[in-house]
Formats: structure tokens, C-alpha cells, sequence
């Protein structure tokens, strides 16, 4: 297979010429990019958990199948939206800052959670209750696309030059840590509710909740100082989007390849495998809860390790890994859960696919990172990002639903895995990866 380099991005930054910050200010950036991105994925998380409920709740009366539907593909309208945050947001972060964008995004998301679990039902209000869960879904969209790729860019920017797959890894373990917490509240509200009051008042109260967490963040994010690498940069573009698709169009098409399996594999184990569980499998929806603790759980012990590897021996390696697990153990593990029906086999399948989710979330954010230069980073990954989880991995809950009702095959969903993983394989292995012992912009 031929390996294909990618052009030369741009000159290189010398943040040591600037600002060297400390381990204090190294600490406050970690645990403000970590929290967003633990707010961003624990609202899309419980929402699908709920998804049933949600359906109900606020659509008409339809059968079941229908209305998981109907809660997903409004589930998926804010994936829509990820893309055009990522370009407003991601130019604003590359043209005056990364810390204004992310405080902007933290406060979108704050407002928009909140709001979700604050809408009357469709029997009280009627079609006004869709089109507000639609809204409050279209500004938590936008403004995830600005999320991950702003907070990514922020914490591998902060990163020391030995250390920057570990502090990649630890930004994408908060996602990891939002499913544990999503999980474990939505254990706790099933076990401690009747289905009549979790359908009638409970799903509601994790939306809520979730704004307690928000003045932390911008408590945070207000204080810590911008990243070296931005300070250092003097050639600041008046027009990131422009250049990113432009002059850096092969890599954000790269790097969309590269992340499809991620996205995919993210959304179909774990958003919609626990409504795939119960309403098809027939397995108690408890069960499903724990296979997607199970998976996070896995996550959380191997993404600090491939993170930290990456450091010693490269990083494509785990992404190659990764992607292949996903085509080879997809079908097999649907089918095991198909035929066994039990809750032991959704626990087994998404430990699996957390292990091989963990390779590729220990290594994808600082790789993708290192393959831009500062001058348009933030805008560049974040269009790249987001235009695969809009296309592939936002709608995959709604194309796996669709898939088994269409044709009628239960591991119809296991198909759509693998030619994702298939697709990312191919793309990870014709890119000449970056050289970790380098300065980020080399």
C-alpha cells in the first residue's frame, strides 16, 4: 500500500520564544479543557439513554419503533449543526484565541441543557414541545462543533514536547469519564424510579443537574491563560476557515477519513446499543446500562496507557489497531448478542469495543493535532471532527434502528461498524504520520 505525505502545513512556532507556562497553569488547563468536553458528552449521552422517554414524551403517539425514531433523528439534527459551530467557533479560537472560544462554548451548552429538560410535553403544549427540543438540540450542536476540537487543540498546545500523546489522551478520557457519569445516573434514576415517574418527571433531572457543573467551567476557563503556541504565533490569519479549505483541504479531508470508525463505533456501542438492547434484544434496559459501563470503564484503563505509549513509540500503530479490531469483531460480537439475548453478552461486546475504542482514543487527539500547524489548528481539526461525526456518527443510532427495521436482520448494525472501520483503516495506513519526537509545527 503506498503511505502518501501530507503537504507541509506552514512555518513552524517557537512557543519557547514566549510565555513557558507552569504546572499551575498547566494544571487549570487541564481540568478546563476536561470538563467542557465531560459537559458536551454527557448531554448527548443521557439524551440517548432517554431516548425513549424523550420520544414519548415529546412526539405523538406512535408505535414504539417510530417514536425511538423520532427521538433519534432529533438526536442527530444537532450533529447538523456541529460543523457550522465548528467553522464560526474554530475561526474565532484561531483569530483571537482559543480560551474566548471555549468559554463561549461552555456557556451554548450550559444554556441549551438546561433548557432540554425544562420542555413541557408534547401533550401540553403540542408540536411546540418537538420544535423547542429541536432548537435546544440545533444550539448544543453548534456549539460541540467548537468543544473537542478547541479543547483538543488547547491541552496539546499546553502539552510538553515528551508528553503530548499522554496529554491528549487525558483531554479524551474526560469523554470516557462523561459515560461513566452518565451511566451511573442513569442506573441510579431507573433503580430508584418507577417507570411511570422516570417516564413522567426523571428523565428529566440529569439535564438539570448537568447545570450545576457549569460555573466550575467557566470559572476555570476564565482563569487559565492562553496556550504558548498561540501567544508565539505572529502570523495570525484573517481568514482561518478560508486557509483550512484551502491550502489545508487534504488534511481536514485526512483527518475526517481518519476519525470515521471512531465516531461510529462511539455512537453505535454506546448511544444506541442500550435502547438496541432492550427494545430489540429484550434485554433489561440495567443490563445494557452496565455493558456501557463496562465499555467506558475500559476506556477509561486504556486510554492514559496508549496515550502515554504514543509517546514512546509512535501513534499510528494504535490507530491501525483499533480500526482493525472494529472490522474484524463487529459482526461476530453482534451476532454473539443476537443469539444469546442476555446481559452478559451486551457486557462482553462493549468491553470489547471499548478496549479497541480505547487504542484509538489514547492516540487520535494529539496525532490529528500534530498533523496542522497553529495558524489554523483549532479551525482546521474542528472541520475535519465534526463533518465525520455529522455524517457518520451523529445519525448512527438512526441509521442502525433503520437498518434492522428496513431489512429485517438484527446484526444489521454490525455491518455499518465495519465498513466504517474498514474506510478509517485505509486512510490511517496511506498517511506518513507525524514524528512524536518533533516540535508540534515540524
Amino acid at each position: 500500500m503506498t503511505t502518501t505525505a501530507l503537504p507541509a502545513d506552514g512555518p513552524a512556532v517557537r512557543p519557547e520564544a514566549g510565555y513557558v507556562p507552569g504546572r499551575k497553569d498547566i494544571a487549570r488547563a487541564l481540568a478546563s479543557a476536561m470538563i467542557g468536553n465531560w459537559f458536551e458528552l454527557f448531554d448527548f449521552i443521557i439524551y440517548g439513554y432517554f431516548a425513549a422517554q424523550i420520544g414519548i414524551a415529546m412526539f405523538p403517539e406512535s408505535d414504539p419503533v417510530t417514536t425511538i425514531l423520532s427521538s433519534f433523528a432529533t438526536y442527530g439534527v444537532g450533529f447538523v449543526m456541529r460543523p457550522v459551530g465548528s467553522m464560526v467557533l474554530g475561526s474565532m479560537g484561531d483569530r483571537f484565541g482559543r480560551k474566548s472560544a471555549l468559554v463561549l462554548t461552555m456557556m451554548l451548552m450550559a444554556g441549551a441543557t438546561c433548557a432540554t429538560g425544562l420542555i413541557p410535553t408534547y401533550n401540553a403544549i403540542g408540536l411546540v414541545a418537538p420544535a423547542l427540543l429541536v432548537l435546544c438540540r440545533l444550539v448544543q450542536g453548534f456549539a460541540a462543533g467548537g468543544e473537542w476540537g478547541g479543547a483538543t487543540t488547547f491541552l496539546v498546545e499546553y502539552a510538553p514536547a515528551n508528553r503530548r500523546g499522554l496529554f491528549g489522551a487525558l483531554q479524551q478520557l474526560s469523554t470516557s469519564l462523561a459515560v461513566v457519569s452518565a451511566v451511573l445516573v442513569a442506573l441510579a434514576l431507573n433503580t430508584a424510579l418507577s417507570p411511570g415517574d422516570l417516564q413522567a418527571w426523571g428523565w428529566r433531572v440529569p439535564f438539570v443537574l448537568g447545570i450545576l457543573i457549569a460555573p466550575l467551567g467557566f470559572y476555570l476557563r476564565a482563569k487559565v491563560p492562553e496556550t504558548p503556541h498561540f501567544k508565539a504565533e505572529r502570523d495570525v490569519p484573517e481568514h482561518p476557515l478560508r486557509e483550512a479549505l484551502t491550502i489545508h483541504r487534504r488534511t481536514v479531508l485526512t483527518i475526517a477519513g481518519m476519525v470515521v470508525i471512531w465516531t461510529v463505533a462511539g455512537y453505535t456501542y454506546g448511544t444506541f446499543l442500550v435502547s438496541f438492547a432492550s427494545q430489540v434484544l429484550e434485554v433489561p434496559s440495567r443490563y445494557a446500562l452496565l455493558g456501557t459501563l463496562t465499555g467506558a470503564l475500559c476506556n477509561v484503563a486504556v486510554i492514559p496507557l496508549a496515550g502515554w505509549a504514543s509517546d514512546k513509540v509512535g501513534r499510528k500503530p494504535f490507530l491501525l489497531a483499533s480500526a482493525a479490531g472494529f472490522a474484524f469483531v463487529s459482526i461476530p460480537l453482534f451476532t454473539f448478542m443476537a443469539e444469546a439475548r442476555s446481559g452478559i453478552s451486551v457486557i462482553t461486546a462493549t468491553a470489547v469495543a471499548g478496549v479497541f475504542s480505547g487504542l484509538f482514543s489514547g492516540t487520535a487527539p494529539t496525532y490529528l493535532c500534530e498533523l496542522l500547524p497553529t495558524r489554523v489548528r483549532y479551525t482546521a481539526l474542528s472541520v475535519g471532527y465534526n463533518g465525520a461525526v455529522m455524517l457518520f456518527g451523529g445519525f448512527a443510532p438512526f441509521i442502525a434502528t433503520l437498518l434492522v427495521r428496513v431489512t429485517g436482520v438484527t446484526i444489521a448494525p454490525a455491518f455499518y461498524v465495519t465498513a466504517a472501520a474498514v474506510l478509517s483503516f485505509l486512510v490511517i495506513a496511506c498517511v506518513r504520520a507525524p514524528d512524536p519526537a518533533k516540535a508540534i509545527d515540524q
